[in-house]
């Protein structure tokens, strides 16, 4: 009996220990990472909702149809650059994306449902990604190059596909 309550509480250690192994690499929004190392400054927490903030501000200038909205989010010299149909690259300043969301054929999508997929934070820069479904009657994928400027986190580039609405 001695031996079976011992072999209990060594099963329940190890899988004590497994469970908080496995919370502690999926970050906030669901993030894996793949190093325990990942978490290695206490700001980190802080520099993720940070930058979350800002992916934040440009999801909701989408759904409304509203430049104003995101432009917060921007660097006034970010770059935004896509191919289109014929495969030809297109793009160029950020005023060109703000110019495509207060404008025909782009409109308000309420209904608009985007996810951050990953951040990856590395000092000063990060990257991110975006999903969105059924903005404007179309789904994206953006990614996005952000650097922390005079203490705060801005985007200076995005790149993105566009996909079919579902």
């Amino acid at each position: 009996m001695k031996i079976t309550f011992i072999k209990t509480l060594f099963l329940l250690a190890i899988t004590a220990g497994l469970g908080a192994t496995a919370q502690a690499e999926v970050l906030p929004g669901g993030q894996q990472v793949n190093s325990s190392k990942a978490m290695s400054k206490p700001t980190y927490v802080q520099e993720y909702q940070a930058i979350v903030e800002v992916l934040n501000k440009y999801s909701e200038g989408c759904k409304q149809a509203k430049s104003s909205i995101m432009k917060p989010a921007f660097s006034e010299q970010a770059t935004v650059f896509g191919v289109d149909a014929k495969g030809k690259l297109k793009g160029g300043s950020i005023q060109g994306l703000f110019h495509a969301i207060d404008n025909p054929p782009f409109r308000p999508s309420p209904e608009a449902q985007g996810v951050i997929v990953s951040i990856d934070i590395v000092g000063i820069a990060a990257s991110a990604r975006i999903d969105t479904n059924d903005v404007s009657g179309f789904s994206f994928t953006d990614f996005f190059h952000l650097l922390k400027v005079d203490g705060k986190w801005t985007v200076v580039s995005k790149i993105y596909h566009t996909h079919v609405a579902p």
